[in-house]
């Protein structure tokens, strides 16, 4: 054979392999026996396999009024995970939050009522509890570890996107360390993006690494629809690891407290607008917006004084920009412990320490 012939046959060969291989894959098809299973669809079917029955769908109800101030049902759902045999389940609290009664349905269509164990708005985690009947083993899923996830790491989403129970969508982890606001100022941090399908009804759900291992909980969408479009985040699993088994024993976050109810961010500090009167900041001193009573011949005219009002640029020489700033400080502290602000007053700053309180937040 001539080395011209030898290099078409070369050039060939791998055509032909595939050939043979599609071949065999469809006379094994035809034989009425199942192709193989490529090692990326093993992983996936196991780790469906082994945490699908460990996703809940929870369905609540609250009252609400309509346009004409009557009361009616307002229902919504989301997904949940049982995290221990006892009828524990991790969600967000989003899902719960305002329920009067919230349900629970199992794999097995098992419909149970929850209780609302604690929540924690700031970092939009909540804790139900079911009891189980009788003889029946739940399956709970792994908490993995959300410390050292890297971008392009393979993850997979479990939840019930428009009420359709346990369904599974894949992707990688797109980024992390994103900032996701809860509202009142609080900002959740180390947030993981993906762009595993995550649509209205997976808020909630698991979202597993590939030994099946809870590493986040599914929690928002960014779409202008309001539909998947490739952005979905997660809250570290982490942060959940460390709150879970405060609101199981207390119902409720104890955080320390500074007895500021409302700040406003300007470009010099956070201007205080209210204190709690009871609060250790009023007690130390620290001032908010006045109330200014003023008589105009025969009408008494109220206005509010904002120049008298505290504004605070730093916390124990920390520079304080963002009511976040404020907040995250604060949280890393403890009750009884003394931070001193940096206060402008009139123009001159000055420092006032502040002792904190012990707080229990929802």
């Amino acid at each position: 054979m001539n080395t011209k012939k030898m290099t078409t046959i070369a050039m060939l060969a791998p055509f032909i392999v595939s050939l043979l291989t599609a071949n065999t894959a469809l006379a094994v098809s035809k034989n009425g026996t199942t192709p193989a299973i490529t090692p990326d669809e093993a992983v996936n079917i196991r780790v469906y396999k082994s945490t699908n029955q460990g996703v809940v769908h929870v369905a609540t109800m609250a009252q609400a009024e309509d346009f004409l101030f009557n009361v009616v049902p307002r229902e919504g759902f989301g997904s949940g995970s049982i995290i221990n045999s006892s009828g524990y389940i991790l969600t967000n609290n989003h899902v719960v939050a305002g329920a009067q009664k919230v349900r629970i349905t199992l794999y097995d269509g098992t419909n149970l009522p929850a209780d609302v164990v604690g929540a924690d708005a700031a970092n939009d985690i909540a804790v139900l509890k079911i009891t189980p009947p009788a003889g029946m083993k739940l399956t709970a899923i792994p908490l993995g570890d959300s410390a050292n996830l890297e971008v392009g790491r393979r993850v997979f989403a479990i939840g019930n996107p428009f009420g359709l129970d346990r369904t599974l969508t894949q992707g990688i982890i797109s980024s992390i360390g994103r900032t996701l606001g809860t509202g009142g100022g609080r900002l959740i941090k180390g947030i993981i993006q993906t762009d595993a399908a995550i649509n209205p009804g997976n808020s909630g759900g698991p979202l597993l690494d590939t030994q099946g291992k809870m590493i986040g909980i599914n929690t928002a969408i960014f779409s202008r629809a309001g539909q998947s479009a490739g952005i979905g985040f997660a809250i570290p699993i982490n942060i959940a690891k460390r709150l879970i088994p405060e609101l199981i024993a207390h119902h409720a976050i104890v955080r320390p407290d500074l007895g500021i109810l409302q700040v406003q961010q300007t470009d010099k500090g956070l201007r205080v607008v209210t204190v709690d009167p009871n609060g250790p900041a009023a007690q130390a001193g620290i001032k908010g917006r006045k109330l200014v009573v003023s008589q105009q011949g025969p009408f008494t005219v109220q206005s509010i004084d904002y120049a008298s009002a505290d504004i605070i640029n730093s916390i124990d020489n920390q520079p304080v920009r963002t009511p976040d700033d404020l907040l995250s400080y604060i949280d890393n502290k403890q009750a009884g412990q003394i931070v001193t602000l940096g206060v402008l007053r009139q123009g001159k700053l000055t420092k006032i320490p502040v002792k904190l309180v012990s707080s229990n937040t929802q």
